[in-house]
């Protein structure tokens, strides 16, 4: 009796005996099979082309230059192969990102945030810079410096989660995109990420800090389901150590293994430094390319910026900032708030009288406000500028103020 060869594809699916069971990091991949999930496979794409339309679009979330086989598994993979679950699991996706394609997913970032991307990454930093030796794109997060009360007088939840939806979209998707383009046989659409802990308290744990992050997390693990190839957290502080070895407990195996912590400087750079090159590192973590604190400095410069500096001021009585100003600079100084109670703003050069003074600076109903104290001018004599807010409520309370400067090269 003949013996019915596989087809061509589900040779290239399928796990062959020979090969033995898939490790827990390659299982559900493409070329690691089994005859049941490849029967599942094939279920999954044949919902995919019927429906079409939105649906397909959410399961093509990179567009199809990803290639079908890893498409479809990255959502397979999701949900441990059990079709129902897939099929509820795209549902819940096309439903989430309903709004966000109205939008064609807020292009542009400075709309979607109702700010410049630059002054939310000061007190954000986050940041895609370089790949790993496989050729995912190198994501950087820094949540131990996140400034959430910086953060609400800059830019709403809503814009938070807008301005993610055009990072996932138009950032991380093209980069994808691109590196696919330059490399055909890079097939697997993950990133690297770099989670640094350092300079994280527990009391940074807010409940408004785990929103933020809780809610970016949904839009990814819905949206964009197993896009993460590797995550090296560094600088772990102690409390943190602890609680990951309970989180650990609780999540698959395969899941569980594509993350490492450390809490040793040097143990971090050796082991990141397996798994990228030493070019493509940023040089604040082993590597030679340049740090992070330079590319977001690079990136919040335009035609005519030449840097910007924020600083947060909590105001109770009053509070103030300096800015040096060289002799070959020139300044514009705006301030933002979500404070309905405001602040009167000043600025002195020096010991002499205020070069602007009695500037009020208030939101009317509790959403972000920016208001140009410098009043559109630029300030171009070298010194010590003084900026200072003194509350208009008194003592009742403290209410904050982010101030942006803007440096211009004369």
């Amino acid at each position: 009796m003949t013996s019915v060869q596989p087809s061509e594809e589900q040779f290239n699916l399928q796990r062959h005996s020979a090969k033995g069971p898939a490790s827990p990091l390659e299982w559900g991949f493409p070329g690691e099979l089994t005859e049941e999930e490849v029967e599942v496979y094939k279920t999954f794409r044949d919902e995919v082309e019927k429906r079409g339309g939105a649906f397909k679009q959410a399961v093509y979330s990179f567009g199809e230059i990803e290639g079908e086989a890893h498409t479809l598994t990255r959502w397979l993979r999701a949900r441990k192969y059990k079709i129902n679950d897939v099929i509820s699991m795209v549902e819940e996706a096309v439903e989430c990102r309903a709004s966000a394609m109205k939008d064609d997913f807020y292009p542009d970032g400075f709309q979607a945030l109702g700010a410049d991307p630059s002054i939310y990454l000061a007190q954000f930093p986050q940041l895609y810079t370089g790949k790993s030796k496989k050729g995912c794109p190198l994501y950087i997060s820094k949540p131990g410096q996140l400034q959430a009360d910086a953060l609400d007088c800059i830019t709403s939840l809503e814009g938070l989660l807008k301005y993610h939806w055009h990072i996932m979209v138009h950032d991380y998707g093209a980069r994808l995109r691109k590196y696919k383009e330059e490399n055909p046989s890079f097939c697997r659409f993950e990133c690297f990420c770099i989670l640094d802990l350092a300079h994280l308290s527990a009391q940074q744990l807010t409940s408004r800090c785990l929103d933020i992050v809780k809610k970016q997390a949904f839009i990814d693990s819905l949206c964009f389901p197993e896009t993460m190839n590797k995550m090296i957290i560094v600088n772990a502080p102690r409390f943190f150590t602890l609680t990951w070895k309970v989180i650990k407990g609780w999540i698959d195996v395969r899941t569980a293994n594509k993350v490492e912590l450390y809490s040793s400087k040097s143990s971090a750079t050796k082991r990141l430094l397996e798994l990228i090159d030493v070019n493509e590192l940023p040089s604040d973590y082993g590597g030679s390319a340049k740090s992070t604190i330079s590319v977001l400095a690079e990136q919040a410069v335009s035609s005519d910026v030449k840097k910007m500096e924020t600083h947060i001021l909590r105001v109770r009585k009053s509070a103030s900032y300096t800015y040096q100003l060289a002799s070959n600079q020139e300044i514009q100084i705006s301030v933002f708030t979500n404070s309905t109670n405001g602040a009167s703003f000043s600025i002195s050069l020096g010991k002499n009288t205020p070069t602007v003074k009695g500037v009020t600076v208030k939101s009317a109903d509790g959403s972000p406000t920016e208001c140009d104290i410098s009043g559109q001018q630029k300030l171009s004599t070298p010194g010590a500028y003084k900026i200072k807010g003194e509350s208009s409520s008194g003592f009742l309370g403290t209410d904050n103020f982010v101030v942006v400067i803007r440096v211009f090269s004369k």
